[in-house]
Order: structure tokens, then sequence, then C-alpha cells
């Protein structure tokens, strides 16, 4: 009994709790993870900035969502999506102030952006595992977060179009065209921290 105690509590996932190496195998780490990772977009979410000629605020959220789906990976990294979204819907203080909150947020002008999270977060772990440039990650990573961004801003603008009966034209300058500079910024960050992340395991 006592030789086979530990070999139980390892499989239900508490021996990975103490090692970070074996925390995604585990059920128990991978729903750690993905906690942590709506907690991380979460806290992105409330480095937000009104703009006054846009409903859409400027977040880190999408910073945080591309670097959860290259971390992660795209099963794993949707899956935080998906219950960061829910944890929104139940009220909690998730999304951007700038906003109603609850389920009013996931029905109102923005709610394309939220909604493409998961597929944003699936598509940047899924194009960096497939795509291998030399040794360092980085440039693999950027074009992951482009992949990432095409989600986000497709789906972002589409629904802000349809909510507010906009054109084309008027959805990019409101949902696309002011937003580029600095998702560039958001998703060169993201692609150094990942391959900077991958050469330190490596070592």
């Amino acid at each position: 009994m006592q030789s086979t105690l530990p070999v139980q509590l390892d499989t239900a996932g508490y021996g990975a709790l103490h090692d970070p190496r074996t925390l995604p195998r585990s059920l128990a780490g991978r729903v750690l993870l993905a906690i942590a990772a709506s907690g991380l977009v979460a806290l992105c979410a409330h480095v937000s900035l009104p703009l006054y000629f846009t409903p859409v605020p400027l977040t880190l959220q999408t910073l945080a969502v591309v670097l959860i789906g290259f971390t992660l990976g795209p099963v794993l990294g949707f899956s935080a999506m998906l219950l960061y979204l829910a944890e929104g819907a139940m009220g909690l203080p998730v999304f951007s102030p700038h906003g109603p909150g609850g389920v009013a947020q996931l029905l109102g002008p923005t709610a394309g952006f939220l909604f493409s999270y998961p597929l944003a977060a699936a598509a940047a772990g899924g194009v960096v595992r497939a795509v291998r440039l030399g040794r360092s990650q980085f440039l693999g990573a950027g074009i992951a977060g482009v992949a990432a961004s095409f989600f986000i801003f497709a789906m972002g603008a589409g629904w802000l179009a349809h909510w507010l009966h906009l054109g084309p034209r008027a959805a990019w300058h409101m949902a696309v065209a002011p937003f580029l500079p600095g998702e560039v910024l958001k998703v060169s960050a993201a692609a150094g921290i990942y391959s900077t992340l991958r050469r330190w395991r490596r070592s």
C-alpha cells in the first residue's frame, strides 16, 4: 500500500504541482494553467484606454491572448479563453471596465473581439508549432501572431459593423486601423517573450 500511494497521487496530478515541467501533462495542472491564463487576460483587460471615436478601447488583452496561445498550445489556449468568456458571462470583473460587464458586454459592440479570443489563441498556438524557421522562435511566433490577429480584427470589425450598421470603410477606421500599430507592438512583445522562454527551457 505504501509503495503505490505516491504513484496514485501523481496520476491524480498532485505531483505535477511540485514540478512545473509536468504541469501541462496532468489534469490538475491544465486546469490551473487555464485559470491562470484567464486571470492574465482579465488583468490586461483593465489596462484600458477609451477612444472618443470608437466604442472599442485600447487594451493589452490581445497581447495576453496571443502569448497564451503560444505557451499553452491550441487546445489548452482555446479552453482557457472559453473559461475567460464564461467568467465574464457570470459577472466576474474580467472584461474591460469601459463596458457594461457581464452578458451585456458579450452582446455589445466589442463582443466580436471577445468571441475571437478562443480562435485567436488556438491559431497562435497551432501556427507557432507548425512554423519552424531556424533555432529562433521569434519569426515563427510573429507569423503565428499575425494569424491570431486576423481572427481578432475580422471578428471584431465584422461584429461592430453589424452592431452599428457600418460600411466596410467605417468599420476599418473604427475597429482596425487605429489598433494596427499597437497590435504590431503587442505581437512583437509576445513573440519576444515566447522565444526567450523557449531559449530558457533549452538551456
